[in-house]
């Protein structure tokens, strides 16, 4: 299975989905890789009630609620403005050298560091309603300037539609995406009760997703890692956005299943890899240590 994998990276079918437990690979002061250590460190500075302070989103309401949504964004830029570095795992996706789409459901900036030796890529980001009314991702080139252009246009009826993607992301040969945003380069977070709401009421018809990323993900297969699907916005994002790819995916999770996650991956057709995160990347990137240029050659 192992090996499937890596062929399958070398032929670009692969598109790794990182969720909170990939951070744990950064070298230097690692952020937050749960959302329980997260929201720790946003209550640790922002005071809520008993009852929701183990629950990222509504910890994150309450605090935009009754301190402000710059007082969130503010806590969330704190925790994951650190001097930390990418790991093993995030160095070796960088240095694929057929990497379509990297997917990144966290909040850290060690994917965009680690691809920043890479030639032709860029991140699309989701963005929060809260702060961008009426927009539903932004796109920025590899140096963080932001691309110009439209978020959404008007259909026949005057509602709004997702623009089409700005004419220079398509000539990138590897797109970052980052549905709930991050802190870099605009720290963009879609981390409230209120954020997921406006997701989740639109992303069944796929409206917050880039049509860059529909188009790369067909035929393709997921291969998740650091990601856990015990509750339902966690399988709401990876379901949708993997919706219309291949019918084999990958995930790795040690440990025992809940009965929703058992359900998640037989209906998603996804392999599970019981094994310890840190022992498969260990083995993963030990399979390949040519360096790109050679590969690409």
């Amino acid at each position: 299975m192992l090996k499937d994998i890596e062929a399958a990276f070398r032929r670009g079918e692969i598109i790794p989905y990182l969720g909170p437990a990939t951070a744990s690979f950064a070298t230097g002061a690692a952020p937050p890789s749960t959302p329980e250590a997260l929201v720790s460190q946003l209550i640790a500075s922002a005071s809520v009630p008993h009852k929701i302070r183990n629950n990222l989103t509504a910890a994150a309401q309450y605090i935009e609620n009754f301190k402000h949504r710059k007082t969130l964004s503010c806590l969330m830029t704190k925790a994951f403005t650190l001097d930390a570095a990418p790991g093993a795992l995030h160095r070796w996706l960088a240095s694929r050298p057929h990497l379509p789409l990297l997917v990144h459901a966290w909040y850290d900036d060690l994917p965009m560091k680690a691809l920043s030796e890479r030639e032709s890529w860029g991140v699309v980001q989701g963005v929060s309603q809260a702060e961008h009314f009426g927009e539903w991702v932004h796109y920025f080139r590899a140096d963080g300037a932001r691309v110009p252009g439209k978020e959404f246009v008007r259909d026949g009826s005057g509602a709004k539609a997702p623009a089409e993607a700005p004419q220079e992301t398509l000539g990138w040969a590897t797109l970052l995406y980052e549905p709930l945003g991050a802190v870099a380069p605009a720290a963009n977070y879609i981390v409230s009760d209120s954020d997921y709401v406006e997701v989740l009421t639109e992303i069944d018809i796929q409206t917050p997703i880039p049509e860059t990323v529909q188009t790369i993900r067909t035929g393709r297969h997921f291969l998740f890692l650091g990601c856990r699907f015990t509750n339902q916005l966690e399988r709401s994002f990876a379901r949708q956005i993997m919706k219309r790819s291949s019918d084999r995916h990958w995930a790795v999770i040690d440990g025992e299943l809940t009965r929703n996650e058992e359900k998640f991956l037989l209906e998603q057709n996804i392999t599970r890899i019981d094994r310890p995160l840190a022992d498969f990347v260990a083995e993963l990137t030990a399979l390949d240590a040519a360096p790109m240029a050679t590969q690409a050659a």
